[in-house]
């Protein structure tokens, strides 16, 4: 009796525990979905704090390289894919213009963390989003992003080479596309 209430169990935690949390695997002979990995790999080993998103999150968008270019005026372009559980849902396009105290570019990986269904269907609709920005990227040093979820989603980026200083406001407008 207490063998089947164990086995029960067991079954019930991995029921439970099987959608964002399930281990991704990019196609083989898909680039995009290699370097998306390798992005995954790079944010969990450099920015610790990213971890407990990782763990939590219902779905996250994975862009390998964002480039970015401003002076005075800026914009910056990158795609990535969507994930949701074990399976890549969609690919994504990310385009930002800037306007403010800025000179210099940069390179740099940003994973956008869902919370929850609605943050992600908010998502896919492709909505534009205004933000302001300030920072500085020298060399490969740099990581930034939101502290917390904020209306269901987080974002968190990794600098890959850049020289940048900023103060910035600007409109990000994402878009998604499903397989």
């Amino acid at each position: 009796m207490k063998l089947a209430s164990t086995v029960t169990l067991a079954c019930l935690v991995m029921l439970l525990s099987g959608t964002a949390a399930a281990q991704w695997q990019p196609a083989a002979n898909d680039r995009l979905e290699q370097r998306a990995q390798q992005t995954i790999d790079a944010f969990r080993s450099k920015v610790p704090r990213s971890l407990p998103y990782f763990e939590d999150a219902y779905a996250i968008a994975v862009f390998p390289t964002i480039t970015r270019v401003g002076f005075g005026f800026g914009g910056a372009y990158g795609k990535g894919i969507v994930v949701y559980g074990d399976e890549t849902v969609g690919t994504t396009k990310f385009w930002q213009f800037t306007s403010g105290i800025q000179a210099g570019a940069k390179g740099f990986s940003m994973i956008v963390f869902f919370k929850d269904k609605a943050a992600l269907e908010y998502y896919q609709a492709s909505q534009t989003q205004f933000l302001g920005q300030a920072g500085i990227a020298l060399g490969t040093f740099g990581a930034a992003g939101t502290p917390t979820y904020n209306e269901g989603v987080a974002l968190i980026t990794l600098t890959k080479l850049g020289l940048m200083g900023e103060f910035t406001i600007s409109g990000a407008k994402f878009s998604y596309q499903p397989l």
